[in-house]
């Protein structure tokens, strides 16, 4: 059976991992609303794709290089703490 404090450390665990998982992709995010807000700012274009677009592409980029690293911590947290106790070993 499953303890209250295991759940919430597991919850802790699960909470943490979804930060670091998509920290990468929103800090790109960030930097390429930054960067075009500024280049629309100096440029007086207001175009929405111009926007939208860009950071689309510089997002699926960074998912794509960072892809390996998600599945790695996803596969490592369930190996190690989920699995575990769905089978009962803890």
């Amino acid at each position: 059976m499953m303890g209250e404090a295991m759940i919430f450390d597991s919850l802790r665990e699960a909470l943490w991992i979804s930060v670091r998982i998509s920290a990468p992709m929103l800090a790109v995010a960030l930097a390429a609303g930054l960067a075009i807000g500024l280049l629309q700012a100096l440029t007086s274009v207001q175009e929405s794709t111009l926007t939208f677009v860009p950071k689309v592409g510089a997002m699926l980029a960074v998912f794509w290089v960072s892809m390996s690293f998600m599945t790695a911590t996803l596969v490592d947290f369930f190996t190690t703490r989920i699995i575990p106790v769905i089978a009962g070993a803890r």
